[in-house]
């Protein structure tokens, strides 16, 4: 498999137990692809970069990141994420158990891809207050790589 064809996923988390959680939905529809694992955004970053970390290589083709995490939160990570011109084209979809109209509005103004409230299942994802259209598009992503 050549460099172009693997998907990396980064998962920026905090919470373990959401991180299985995210880990189970994700082989429950058949993706198996690379996922790499940040407990903050300074972890991220640092990962994406290769700094104090290895770098992850390919670049993630999708970043599934928290909100609410210590160092440094997801919207703070995401800010530096879009400054950065290697990484500011990554589709980012947003996690957080928050259902707070600030929150939604600040990560659609650092151009998330979607916005999806946990706990994250691929089986109730029409009931839940995720877009659909960002679930169609995460599945895009991932699967067409």
């Amino acid at each position: 498999m050549s460099e172009q064809e693997v998907v990396n996923i980064l998962l920026v988390e905090d919470d373990y137990l959401d991180t299985m959680n995210v880990e189970r939905e994700l082989k429950k529809i058949g993706i198996t692809h690379p996922i790499f694992e940040a407990r903050n955004g300074k972890e991220a970053l640092n990962m994406l970069r290769g700094s104090d970390a290895p770098k992850i290589t390919p670049a993630p083709s999708v970043i599934l990141l928290d909100i609410n995490m210590p160092k440094m939160n997801g919207l703070e990570f995401l800010t530096e994420l879009r400054r950065d011109p290697e990484f500011s084209h990554i589709p980012v979809f947003i996690m957080t158990t928050s259902n707070e109209e600030s929150d939604r509005m600040a990560a659609q103004r650092l151009n998330v891809s979607g916005y999806i409230v946990k706990p994250l299942s691929f089986d109730s994802f029409e009931r839940s207050d995720s877009s659909l259209d960002s679930f169609s598009l995460f599945l895009d992503l991932i699967k067409l790589k």
